[in-house]
């Protein structure tokens, strides 16, 4: 299976210029709790997510209408391509720690994004469909991966 498949197309962005109330606000609207950041030239340039957002408010001790997107946002950018197999993308989401991908395609153009429930939820049909691409278990390992404290994860990988 594919990730253009499974993605969800065209998602919501904000820029790195955008303060956090901005993105708080999309979030809300569009009921995600990550959203990728473009930069100049709509270049992915990161996500944010609810949590960087609580974390950047608390530890700055600054209301989020203060505090620009680039100030709160991941460093590091993990994303597949469309015509990547879900496999593909999940292995980068255990790496990663992460629940969601930005999908860019051979220009670096965003496309979409994958999530951990959109996996989740074709791994649903297709158990009631008696189908079996995304095995129940597959889907178990990444999870228990992706929510490893960070001192295990750090532990296991060096």
């Amino acid at each position: 299976m594919r990730v253009m498949d499974l993605m969800s197309r065209i998602p919501v962005t904000c820029k790195t210029t955008d303060m956090l109330n901005v993105a708080a606000k999309l979030m809300w609207d569009c009921d995600c709790g990550a959203i990728p950041v473009v930069g100049e030239g709509a270049s992915v340039k990161g996500m944010i997510t609810d949590r960087d957002i609580c974390m950047a408010c608390f530890t700055q001790d600054r209301p989020p209408s203060s505090i620009l997107v680039a100030e709160a946002m991941s460093d590091g950018l993990f994303f597949c391509s469309p015509d990547g197999t879900v496999a593909d993308a999940e292995r980068i989401m255990r790496r990663n720690q992460v629940r969601r991908l930005p999908v860019l395609d051979r220009r670096g153009d965003l496309v979409g994004i994958l999530s951990l429930a959109d996996i989740a939820r074709e791994a649903e049909r297709e158990r009631i469909q008696g189908k079996r691409d995304i095995a129940p278990e597959e889907l178990t390992d990444v999870l228990g991966d992706i929510c490893q404290p960070w001192q295990v994860v750090l532990t296991r990988t060096h």
